[in-house]
């Protein structure tokens, strides 16, 4: 354990890096909201509306894969702020908007300034702290992505029931852009990082010698990051779409769909900061055991929650939380203790680049959730889509499964599949 007295860059760093992340889903979460209503003024199909979910996290998971490093020649104050800059600007725009397709031109802008957020900050929080640090820190820290995800939607959902619907993309945009201003003036800079300069060196080499093939044969890596491409998948498919079935398949009004969508993401934040505590007691140290229980959990609640559609919102409502808690609990284990821990037991420096690679391949799963929901949706009904998710969480559990021998048995082999 270390001490939870942080120095003032320190705390700085924490509240920044925060409060930025989490608000890049001030501008993912409208889309979400405002579905209806845009296809409304369109006219567009179920089909095209996914594209607008594929045209934001294409290019967000393509650049984060291949651009990721940009942090590390530019520094995270410069890549962080303008960032958020950017995809700021693209939505104040995005709001004007009369021509779908340059809506799809602003999402793939919005997508890919957004995508160097997530490596800006964990860059900028391994400056400032140790990898033992790290694995305590980050499952707090890491409730910015759910509490974002819930502040996103109700905002939207409160500019959507009291204004035009185009204006639930300028509020937030300004506000994310007021958020980029503060970390271009009070980031802090790395070269005053409170870490011996000896472990600064040591990871930046042996971040440089290790291959994507390297970190990839090293057991459980595959099984982590198929796992969060199912998972991920699920959630964005949650995000984008859970307020338009709530809306048109269980007849809820737009303001109701909208606010009970949030429950999964309330679930997400509880789940994020305690579900691992909780499993490393249950299953006796044996947390990928645990976690692949958990995702199963996940696939059950979506079954349970088509079948407990028709019987009222507290049933409903229950559902969508447990799937939250599950779901969104897995993926600071996948995406934060195990790459912590691989790297440890690999006798490897290369925590940051397999948490990367395990995140980016997951975040790669959020492209296909637009199309083939919209299709499915539309040509085979709303039933289609809860059949999916329950599939993938099964998937992701199966995967799961097979990776435990790697966790419990403490191996550093390069096995491949």
């Amino acid at each position: 354990m270390f001490s939870c007295k942080l120095t003032k860059p320190q705390g700085v760093v924490v509240i920044l890096t925060w409060v930025a992340y989490a608000s890049t889903y001030l501008l993912r979460k409208p889309i979400g909201v405002v579905k209806n209503d845009i296809a409304d003024d369109f006219g567009l199909s179920k089909t095209q509306l996914g594209y607008l979910d594929a045209a934001l996290l294409l290019p967000y998971a393509l650049v984060q894969i291949m651009f990721s490093s940009t942090a590390d020649k530019f520094g995270v104050r410069s890549t962080l702020g303008f960032s958020l800059l950017v995809a700021a600007l693209s939505m104040v725009s995005f709001g004007k908007l009369h021509n779908y397709l340059l809506m799809l031109g602003l999402m793939l802008v919005n997508g890919a300034a957004q995508s160097l957020a997530w490596p800006s900050c964990v860059k900028a929080l391994g400056d400032w702290f140790t990898s033992d640090q790290l694995s305590i820190l980050f499952g707090p820290w890491g409730t910015c992505i759910f509490a974002g995800g819930v502040l996103g939607s109700a905002v939207a959902v409160y500019l959507q029931a009291s204004h035009p619907w185009r204006i639930t993309f300028l509020i937030p945009s300004l506000f994310v852009g007021y958020v980029a201003v503060l970390v271009l003036i009070f980031m802090p800079n790395s070269t005053h990082s409170v870490l011996p300069l000896s472990v600064k060196e040591t990871r930046n080499s042996s971040y440089k010698k290790q291959s994507w093939l390297d970190l990839w044969r090293i057991g459980l890596v595959k099984e982590a990051a198929i796992a969060t491409f199912c998972l991920k998948i699920v959630r964005y498919c949650m995000y984008m779409w859970l307020p338009m079935y709530l809306h048109q398949q269980l007849q809820y009004s737009q303001m109701e769909a909208g606010l009970v969508a949030t429950i999964f993401e309330v679930g997400a934040v509880i789940g994020s900061v305690s579900l691992s505590i909780v499993l490393n007691k249950v299953f006796a140290g044996h947390l990928i055991r645990g976690t692949t229980v958990t995702v199963f959990i996940s696939a059950f609640s979506f079954v349970a929650f088509y079948m407990s559609s028709s019987y009222g919102h507290i049933a409903n409502m229950i559902c969508i939380f447990l799937a939250g808690l599950t779901n969104g609990g897995a993926d600071p284990i996948l995406t934060g203790i195990v790459p912590t821990t691989l790297a440890e037991r690999s006798q490897r420096n290369g925590k940051a680049a397999i948490s990367g690679l395990i995140n980016g391949f997951g975040s790669v799963g959020t492209i296909l959730e637009g199309p083939i929901i919209g299709f499915a949706a539309e040509f085979f009904g709303w039933s289609s889509m809860l059949y999916l998710m329950v599939a993938l969480s099964l998937c992701g559990g199966f995967i799961l499964q097979r990776g435990e021998k790697y966790w419990d048995g403490g191996k550093r082999g390069t096995h491949i599949i």
